[in-house]
């Protein structure tokens, strides 16, 4: 029950935001190793709120692992996320 919880914490904040915010959020998580089940619940909300918004997440994202290898930027034209470098 209580992961529930913190995806929805998570879920909701995403949910307020603005696609460049949420560029910024996933941005942000770029090299970070760490890993602890909170990051989890913040990743796969993250990776979701992107999802329901239609927004194409393939080049970070192949529907089992998120790779925050590179950085990333929203192309408009495309509605989907683009690696930089």
């Amino acid at each position: 029950m209580q992961k529930i919880i913190y995806y929805i914490k998570f879920a909701l904040q995403f949910a307020d935001m603005q696609i460049p915010e949420l560029v910024t959020v996933f941005n942000h998580q770029v090299g970070n190793t760490g890993w602890t089940g909170m990051r989890a619940y913040h990743d796969q909300a993250l990776i979701d709120e992107f999802l329901r918004r239609g927004i194409d997440v393939s080049a970070i994202y192949n529907g089992k692992a998120i790779s925050f290898a590179h950085p990333v930027r929203y192309d408009i034209s495309y509605n989907r996320l683009a690696t930089i470098g």
